[in-house]
Order: structure tokens, then C-alpha cells, then sequence
């Protein structure tokens, strides 16, 4: 793979652990059919190398976008939520901007796995709006620092074991979590090898 031609978050300046210690926050109430948005949008801001980042308003401070702004929204709510005396709040701003998110709407029951996809690269988009390069496929942001990584598949024949590779990168992984006894059980049975099917068989070029 070829490496990033431009880190607009530097790796080295995101702290993995809490740069602050503090007390659990609010909680989210159900605003018509939005538990699947509230569990992710609590995931999110309990991710502490995130939630610093949100936290310290680098992004706010500099961004120039009009309207819609995802990363501005995150900050807004982390803010409101850590710093929140109440038992629970309303979260809506994500609500009232569900529109641009992703074909969400809160009276109708949605899928977390699709609205974190979403989220996430909602605000990817929104940090690489800060940068003036129209290069914008090869960079960097802290979404992808903290959540992407680079998937490698691997396919060896079994007659010759000559060995192709094939990389992706990603910001997500969908784990097959029924009958998995533990986040670590479904990793393993995710990167385990198996025989391709014969119906997706392809020709060796060796």
C-alpha cells in the first residue's frame, strides 16, 4: 500500500487514555425510535482518544464549514454530555441533522452498525474539509488514526501455495457476534482461514 502522502492529525498527538478523569455523564433519552443511534452515540463519546480530541475544540476553533457539520455536532455533544449534571439529555442536534448523516429518520428504527458507518465518515469528511489540497483520498484525518486500520486478505492455492494478497483499508470490521462467547472469539473467527467456495473459485495465475 502506498503510505499517506499527508497526516492531517499527527499520530504521535493522539493520547490513548483519558486526559482527564472524570465521572460517567448524562444519558441519552429515546427521542421516538433512536436507541440504536443513542448506543452508538455513547460508544463515540466514550472513546477517550476521541473525546479528548472533541473535548480540546481543535476542530471548532478552525472550521469554516457552513451548516452541517459533523464534527462540530460531536463536539457539542461530548461537551454536553461529560460536563452535563443532568441524569439524562436530548441529543438534538443529531436528530435534527439525521438528514445529512444518512437516510435516517427518528420515528423509524434504524441499524447501529449503518449509523456508526455513517457517523464516522461523516466526520472524516468534515476534517478533510479544513485541508485546501484537492488530494484528498491519500490523507490522514484523526478518524482515521483512531478507527481505520488496513485489512489484509490472503489467498493461497492449494495446489501450487503461491500466496496473492489483497489490502483495504477500513474504518469498520462487521463481526458475526452470534455464539461468539467474547469480542476476542469473534476476532478469531473473522481472520480464520477457510477454503473459498467452489462457487467463487478463481483461476491461480501461477
Amino acid at each position: 500500500m502506498t503510505p499517506s502522502q499527508k497526516t492531517l492529525f499527527p499520530l504521535d498527538k493522539i493520547c490513548m487514555d483519558w486526559k482527564q478523569k472524570r465521572r460517567p455523564g448524562a444519558g441519552l433519552f429515546n427521542l421516538g425510535s433512536t436507541c440504536y443511534l443513542n448506543v452508538v452515540l455513547q460508544c463515540l463519546t466514550y472513546t477517550p482518544p476521541l473525546a479528548n480530541y472533541l473535548l480540546s475544540a481543535q476542530h471548532s476553533r478552525f472550521c469554516h464549514q457552513q451548516g452541517f457539520c459533523m464534527m462540530c455536532i460531536m463536539e457539542d455533544h461530548v461537551r454536553k454530555v461529560l460536563y452535563s449534571s443532568a441524569t439524562a439529555i436530548r441529543p438534538r442536534a443529531v436528530i435534527r441533522d439525521l438528514k445529512f448523516i444518512g437516510k435516517f429518520k427518528p420515528d423509524n428504527p434504524g441499524d447501529a452498525y449503518e449509523f456508526l458507518r455513517c457517523t464516522l465518515n461523516a466526520m472524516h469528511r468534515a476534517c478533510l474539509s479544513e485541508s485546501s489540497d484537492s488530494d484528498v483520498s491519500s490523507q490522514e484525518t484523526i478518524i482515521n488514526q483512531i478507527f481505520g486500520s488496513l485489512l489484509r486478505s490472503r489467498v493461497t492455492c492449494q495446489i501450487c501455495t503461491t500466496v496473492f494478497d489483497f489490502f483495504k483499508v477500513f474504518l469498520d470490521i462487521l463481526l458475526q457476534i452470534k455464539g461468539a462467547s467474547s469480542l476476542t472469539t469473534a476476532l478469531e473467527e473473522f481472520v480464520k482461514p477457510k477454503l473459498t467456495d467452489e462457487k467463487k473459485l478463481f483461476k491461480c495465475t501461477k
